[in-house]
């Protein structure tokens, strides 16, 4: 009897923390392609983040998260899409290859405030359901501290 209502309170857990964490889930970036881009890179093998971010990377800003690379403070909705693709190395050129993943960081200073207001998710290739995020966003804010003094944003206003 013990057992079985120790597996019963084990399941209304997972199911009541999986109701929680469901307000936290981040909504796929439809679109964003058309927002403002604010920069590309390629990290290569040797580079700290080459695994899992090795690949060329493009950033996109939606207008409030523009808005807070120019004035340095980001209000609740501004949102980055960081899209990584394979990188297909040919002679002296580069090109994009397969899609690794497209990554989303959002400023929700209420919903989001063990990772000082922002949410972050991840969907594996080109897939819109398959999510890589799955610890509430930690794992990726642990390596965002490092830019505490610009919001936990690593792209920065050029003009």
């Amino acid at each position: 009897m013990k057992k079985t209502l120790t597996l019963i309170f084990s399941a209304i857990t997972l199911t009541l923390s999986s109701v929680v964490s469901a307000a936290d889930l981040i909504d796929y970036p439809d679109g964003y392609r058309f927002w403002a881009h604010v920069k590309s890179m390629t990290i290569h093998e040797g580079h700290p983040l080459a695994n899992p971010f090795l690949g060329i990377h493009h950033v996109y800003a939606n207008r409030l998260a523009l808005d807070g690379l120019k004035s340095g403070s980001y209000r609740d909705g501004a949102i980055f899409v960081f899209d990584q693709f394979k990188s297909n190395a040919s002679g002296n050129a580069s090109a994009e290859g397969d899609r690794v993943l497209i990554g989303v960081m959002v400023k929700d200073s209420q919903r989001f405030t063990k990772t000082n207001g922002w949410g972050y998710e991840g969907w594996a290739g080109n897939s819109r359901s398959n999510r890589l995020v799955n610890d509430g966003g930690v794992s990726c804010h642990s390596c965002h501290t490092q830019q505490k003094q610009n919001d936990y944003v690593f792209s920065q206003w050029r003009e």
